[in-house]
């Protein structure tokens, strides 16, 4: 079988990439790996920032929590353009066996977290069909205006700049773990560590850790890049940020504390927590003398953040400093997660 989950690096270079449909000067950010959303010129010294992802839809979790972290997830993309998102777009593809009551009740978290975002929901499309489930029920697509001086992607990160990263490592592995598997975390690890494991799961959003670090300045003077650290967690982040900028990287393992939440379960569970997903880790590159204002902004916002690496020139490639010794930064080969979650479901 082939890996579930998103397509590997090389094959969206080989596939993805060089068909990209008709070539339109006003894209000036198309899609990249380690790029999470695109930029499109509108004309008047404005762009448009664009995102595309799978609504992941969670019954286990509740309707509430599932509906808040499918939106989170998308706009968290769109939070990685440097502008807060503001419109949507849904196709919710239902289950033929879904009822109305359970629609009405993921229809009404999805409405409270796009207020609570700020983000208004302008067009759709809801039906019921053969061979949907969960949790994947269709698509949702996010995009906000702004400044053309005011967005970021990896064009503008360059050797020097620092890298930083908030949170910590698989935070959004620890908490679905605390949510759907309780009692095994409470017999195994004891009740505080599964309820802390369980309260992370309010953090598994960047879109609040992109708006303060910008909030510091971008580009020159500070952010040049943001990336949500997803699936293959936060080494797969960082390897992916080496591609779209095309810069060789150094990173200190030991500079991003694992919480013991997470410590905790990765051991319990054999997962590797810098390879597991880890949704609500915000990576970020910034200007050389800038790392120290935006780590502020972020600490005023209660969001904790290290300053972990450097970028380098390419010939440098791209080097993992860990306590065992250094190694070649790259992309995990899978991500943990969710095999691990199934077997101790099971």
């Amino acid at each position: 079988m082939r890996e579930i989950g998103k397509i590997a690096g090389s094959t969206f270079q080989d596939v993805i990439q060089p068909r990209l449909g008709a070539a339109r000067p006003d894209v000036r950010v198309g899609p990249t790996a380690g790029v999470d959303a695109g930029i499109v010129d509108v004309g008047g010294g404005r762009v448009m920032a664009v995102t595309t992802d799978p609504l992941f839809v969670m019954p286990a979790l509740g309707w509430e929590r599932a509906a808040w972290f499918a939106v989170q997830i998308v706009a968290s993309d769109l939070a990685t353009s440097g502008f807060p998102p503001a419109y949507l777009s849904i196709d919710l593809n239902l289950p033929p066996e879904m009822p109305d009551a359970d629609l009405a009740s993921l229809w009404e978290a999805v409405h409270e977290t796009c207020h609570d975002l700020g983000i208004a929901i302008v067009t759709g499309h809801t039906g019921r069909y053969d061979g949907c489930s969960f949790p994947m029920l269709g698509g949702v697509t996010v995009w906000a205006f702004g400044e053309t001086g005011a967005y970021v992607t990896p064009a503008f990160a360059a050797p020097g700049d620092d890298v930083i990263a908030t949170k910590g490592p698989a935070i959004e592995a620890t908490a679905f773990f605390g949510i759907l598997a309780p009692d095994l975390l409470r017999d195994s690890l004891g009740a505080d560590i599964a309820a802390e494991a369980a309260s992370l799961f309010g953090s598994l959003t960047v879109v609040p850790d992109a708006m303060a670090a910008v909030s510091a300045g971008v580009r020159a003077r500070g952010v040049t890049s943001l990336h949500d650290a997803t699936e293959r967690g936060v080494l797969g982040g960082l390897a992916e940020i080496v591609h779209a900028t095309s810069a060789g990287m150094v990173v200190h393992q030991d500079a991003l504390p694992v919480p013991p939440a997470v410590r905790a379960v990765c051991d319990l569970t054999g997962m590797d927590p810098f390879s597991a997903s880890s949704e609500g880790t915000l990576l970020l590159t910034c200007r050389p003398g800038t790392a120290g204002a935006i780590i502020a902004r972020l600490d005023d916002a209660g969001i904790p953040a290290f300053r972990i690496g450097e970028l380098l020139p390419p010939e440098s490639g791209a080097t993992l400093i860990t306590a065992g010794g250094e190694m070649p930064l790259e992309e995990p080969a899978h991500d943990p997660f969710w095999p691990a979650l199934v077997e101790a479901i099971r």
